[in-house]
Formats: C-alpha cells, structure tokens, sequence
C-alpha cells in the first residue's frame, strides 16, 4: 500500500537558513516544527527531508561534516517523538544540471520510488520557489511555502499555501 509523505526542505523549514550551515553550534530549530512534526505523525504521514547543500561541492564543508550535522538533526526529532523516514540531500552546484538539485524533481523521485509513496496525496513544505516547483514536477500537488528569509512574489508563486509560521501548517494538513 503507498504511504502518504511530506516532504520538507531543511534550511529554512526546519532551521534558520544561515547559508551554508553544517556546525551543530550554529543550528537553531524554527520555533514550532516538532510541534508540527507531531501532528503530521498523528495523521499518518510519514516525514522526510529533501535538501539541497551544495556547500559541499562549494568545498565550505565536507560530506562528513553534513552527515555529523544531519544525525545530530535526527537524534533531537527522535527526543522529541518525530520520526524522519529518511534523507535526500544533493550536493552539487546549482549549475551542475544533475537530476537531484531543486527545481529538479529527482529527490523527490528517489523517495517515491524507495518508499511507496502516494504523491497525489503528499505534501512539500519548502521556503523558495525551488521547492514548489520540485514538487509538482514529481506529482505532488500539495505545496505549502513558508515566508522565512527569503522573498517570496505571491503572485507568481505557484504554491497552493503560503504560510508565514511553520504552526500555520497545522491548520492546513487536517487528515
């Protein structure tokens, strides 16, 4: 049976976007998203993480230093009941034409694909258009945009949502 998924961007979804993050020190949760993370569970969606960090082919960190960052990331979800299903990160340029770097839809893909999910009845929540654009070209319809640093022209925004707190979500995502 397909599983219904979100999907959510990391920096600046998850945690402040401080442009290149990959130090635990300098990691700082949005305020509410366990909260959100929860109730997402509660509906039976499973949770999973699509970032782009071509930080590390920009040589400003290492795989290593990402993967320390990222299970670091996990095991405070976990301490706080949310389980994330897995991961996709792309690591290259933004002009490197691979098929994983949002607006591609290829992360998103590798999820589907791996785990069984029902994109029609999925959902990404992304702070860029970048996101959005991935999403719908991977099948999933839902899109939520989160107004965090960056700026948003709603009016050429092709998200269904734009939201801007992350808790806003909960009044969104009901079943």
């Amino acid at each position: 049976m397909k599983q219904r998924a979100i999907f959510l961007d990391r920096d600046g979804v998850i945690n402040k976007d401080l442009k290149y993050l990959y130090k635990i020190e300098d990691f700082i949760f949005i305020n509410g998203i366990f909260k959100v993370c929860q109730h997402l569970q509660n509906l039976d969606y499973k949770i999973f993480i699509i970032t782009n960090q071509s930080g590390i082919s920009r040589g400003y960190y290492t795989q290593t230093d990402y993967q320390i960052l990222t299970d670091w990331m996990i095991s405070e979800f976990n301490k706080n009941s949310v389980t994330i299903l897995d991961i996709f990160h792309c690591p290259h340029l933004p002009n490197s034409n691979c098929e994983c770097r949002k607006p591609s839809p290829g992360m998103l893909i590798e999820a589907k694909n791996k785990h069984n999910i029902d994109m029609q009845n999925s959902w990404m929540i992304g702070d860029k258009e970048s996101d959005v654009q991935a999403a719908i070209s991977s099948g999933v319809a839902n899109t939520i945009l989160l107004e965090s640093c960056h700026k948003i022209n709603k009016a050429e925004s092709q998200a269904k949502y734009i939201i801007s707190s992350i808790e806003q979500t909960n009044q969104i995502i009901i079943n």
